[in-house]
């Protein structure tokens, strides 16, 4: 699988702010540009989601694919491929940390690859211009709920 692409931001909430949204993962539609439904297939012993299966319009890719979750305390999430149609591999994490008091530093790792001929630097960019995006939806999102 290729080299990994990692971004960060800080968001103006504690973690658990932060973690309550990313482990939400039926309200993505409502927050994110690219995803139009999320269907929870499973939950692990503390409620947080085992799978997830996504459907994305992401201008030119669209799928239906499956993602299996590993959470790790209150501060990192890792999710894989279990399968897909145009997508064939997919693994990402957010790791959260304490930045400032009530601040968190969220870093963002993605590799993605597709069923469509791309050049390796064309998929870097976009891997680079999705991380990017979820990471500044994401930070909108909570800091709408936080200042709610």
């Amino acid at each position: 699988m290729a080299a990994q692409t990692t971004s960060s931001i800080t968001v103006d909430a504690p973690a658990s702010a932060v973690m309550a949204v990313i482990a939400d993962l039926e309200a993505y539609p409502e927050w994110t540009t690219s995803v139009r439904r999320v269907d929870v297939l499973g939950t692990h012993p503390d409620g947080r989601p085992s799978q997830g299966r996504f459907v994305l319009d992401a201008g030119p890719i669209k799928d239906t694919y499956t993602l299996a979750y590993e959470w790790h305390g209150d501060d990192e999430v890792r999710w894989s491929l279990v399968e897909g149609s145009l997508i064939k591999a997919l693994e990402g994490s957010y790791r959260l940390d304490e930045a400032a008091a009530g601040k968190t530093e969220v870093t963002y790792q993605l590799t993605v690859d597709v069923a469509i001929p791309m050049l390796g630097l064309m998929k870097r960019k976009a891997e680079k211009v999705i991380i990017d995006t979820a990471l500044k939806e994401l930070k909108k999102r909570v800091e709408s709920r936080s200042a709610a």
